[in-house]
C-alpha cells in the first residue's frame, strides 16, 4: 500500500512541475512549505473506520502545508467500499492527493490576493466550516447541484468547492498531458493551450474513454459535467495558476518530507 501512495503523490509532483507551480520547504521560498503525513488508523481489522473514535482515526486532509493521508485509502477494497457508501463517482489515491492539494494552494495564492474574486465566484469562505460540514451530512447536497458544482461534495464550503474543482483542473491537465505524449487526438497542451480549448479537448476525450471503459463494464474515467458555473469557477484556477507559475523545475521530490509513523 505504501507504494502505491508514493506512486499517487509522485504523480502529483510532476504535475506540479509541468505546470512551474512552486512547492518545496521554507528555504525554497514556498509558504507554507509542503510535506506529506501517511498514517494508519489504530484499529483492529474487524472494525470500520468510520465508527471508530477520534483518538483512533486519521483524517485524511490539508493543515498548514501538511497533507495526510489515511493509508487505508490504498487498500483497493476498503476504498471502493467507501465510494459507494459515499455515492461518489471516483474515489482514487491520486483523487486524495489532488484535492488536497487544492487547499495548499488555496492557502499559498488566495488570502489576501484575490480573496474577493474567489468570494464572486466560490462564496464567502467565512462562513463556519464546521456548521457548513454538519448541515451537509445532514441534509445532503442542493437540489441541481450538478448546475454550479463539480461535486457534491464541493456544495458543502466555498473551500471543498475550491479543492474540488482545483482537482478536476488537476485531472484535464493530467489527461490531456497524457493524450499529447501517446499521440492521442490533436495533441493540445495543456501549459499552453486557453482554458476553454482545454475544457473542450478534455469533454471531447471524456466522451471517447468512458464509452472505452463501458464497453469493458468500467466506471466512466471522466464522469463530469462541466456546466457554465463550473467552467467559470476552472477558468478562476487556470489564470491563478498561470499568474503563479515560474521558471523553476522542482527537484522530484527530494525536498519534500513524507513522516512515517509505525503502522498499526
Amino acid at each position: 500500500m505504501w507504494l502505491r501512495l508514493e506512486t499517487a503523490k509522485r504523480r502529483l509532483l510532476y504535475t506540479l512541475d509541468l505546470l512551474r507551480l512552486p512547492y518545496g520547504n521554507a528555504s525554497d521560498g514556498a509558504q507554507p512549505p509542503l510535506s506529506f503525513d501517511f498514517k494508519a488508523d489504530v484499529v483492529t481489522k474487524s472494525r470500520w473506520w468510520w465508527a471508530m473514535g477520534k483518538e483512533e482515526r486519521v483524517f485524511t486532509g490539508h493543515a498548514g502545508g501538511k497533507i495526510t493521508i489515511n493509508i487505508r485509502e490504498a487498500d483497493h477494497v476498503e476504498r471502493e467500499k467507501a465510494r459507494i457508501a459515499f455515492e461518489e463517482s471516483h474515489r482514487t489515491i491520486i483523487g486524495h492527493f489532488r484535492h488536497e492539494i487544492g487547499h495548499y494552494y488555496w492557502e499559498m495564492l488566495v488570502p489576501g490576493q484575490c480573496e474577493a474574486a474567489f468570494i464572486d465566484l466560490f462564496g464567502d469562505h467565512n462562513r463556519l466550516y464546521t456548521e457548513a460540514m454538519q448541515a451537509h451530512y445532514n441534509n445532503g447536497p442542493p437540489e441541481g447541484w450538478q448546475l454550479n458544482y463539480i461535486s457534491a461534495y464541493a456544495s458543502m464550503h466555498p473551500w471543498e468547492d475550491f479543492a474540488e474543482t482545483f482537482a478536476n483542473y488537476l485531472n484535464i491537465v493530467s489527461v490531456l498531458d497524457t493524450a499529447m505524449n501517446m499521440g492521442l487526438g490533436d495533441g493540445l497542451n495543456p501549459c499552453t493551450a486557453d482554458i476553454k480549448e482545454m475544457i473542450k479537448r478534455y469533454s471531447q476525450l471524456g466522451v471517447v474513454l468512458n464509452e472505452m471503459n463501458r464497453a469493458m463494464g468500467l466506471i466512466d474515467l471522466a464522469p463530469d459535467i462541466l456546466a457554465g458555473p463550473i467552467e467559470n469557477k476552472l477558468a478562476f484556477i487556470h489564470h491563478l495558476l498561470r499568474n503563479n507559475a515560474g521558471p523553476w523545475q522542482q527537484p522530484a521530490a527530494t525536498h519534500i518530507r513524507a513522516d512515517t509513523p509505525p503502522l498499526h
